[in-house]
């Protein structure tokens, strides 16, 4: 069961959304409630919550302020409901990276299947979530292309994609592709590729390991794929590149 935090000043409003469905059956539980930003983030520093539900009914941009500072300490899921049904609006809730905006007159239907879609994203990313102590004093974007990196040098020597990372982080893969794209300067294809050659040269360069031991080490399981990598990364066969490698340090 995921423990729901609904920020939401107004009680009747608190209620309605209580009611509004079978919470419990779609596997989440309204547990915890917050005022403002500053409850909200108490909360969350000391409190497992996997999801933030957000109510616009009361104060729009209230609301959406409330988002960015929790978005702006922790990556936990959001979802904003009952605000209006404006462009505007809509996409300046996109940029804080929530899971759903779901707009006034809100339907069951429409929070049944975002509710769905995070159960989703939450089963299929089991390792927990980083804490708000994690990330300190850092922007949103900064503190998410950092994990993304780290994560990358921990798991050079494993399957490694955005989807996975995306759904481990609980954000939109093309939203999260182009933030690292526009940190980085590179796709985060290239930069995964730059990460393995880059170790790989090392490990040519300064151990004994054989070939099929270092494509293992930096993640692939194919050597024809690796030989084929590095050549076009480095312009000369890995034999060729430790062999270069050894004249020069000869």
């Amino acid at each position: 069961m995921y423990k729901v935090l609904l920020v939401d000043p107004n009680r009747r409003s608190r209620e309605e959304t209580d009611q509004l469905l079978d919470w419990r059956r779609l596997g989440f539980d309204i547990r915890a409630y917050a005022d403002d930003a500053s409850e909200a983030l108490e909360l969350l520093e000391s409190e497992r919550v996997s999801l933030v539900l957000i109510s616009l009914k009361a104060a729009h941009d209230v609301g959406m302020r409330t988002c960015e500072h929790i978005r702006q300490k922790s990556t936990v899921p959001i979802i904003l409901i009952g605000g209006p049904d404006d462009f505007h609006m809509a996409r300046r809730a996109l940029a804080f990276q929530v899971s759903d905006y779901i707009a006034t007159p809100v339907q069951t239907a429409d929070v049944t299947a975002s509710l769905q879609w995070v159960k989703k994203q939450l089963d299929a990313a089991s390792p927990p979530q980083p804490s708000l102590k994690a990330l300190p004093n850092r922007t949103p974007d900064m503190s998410i292309i950092d994990i993304v990196k780290q994560y990358v040098q921990e798991q050079l020597n494993q399957n490694i994609t955005l989807k996975k990372i995306s759904a481990l982080l609980h954000f939109n893969c093309a939203y999260l592709g182009q933030k690292f794209k526009d940190h980085e300067n590179m796709s985060f294809n290239e930069y995964l590729l730059q990460q393995r050659m880059e170790k790989a040269k090392l490990l040519l360069e300064q151990t004994d390991m054989r070939i099929y031991e270092i494509a293992s080490e930096v993640g692939y399981t194919e050597i024809d794929w690796f030989y084929k990598k590095f050549k076009a990364y480095t312009g000369a066969s890995a034999n060729e590149y430790r062999k270069q490698s050894s004249m020069i340090t000869a």
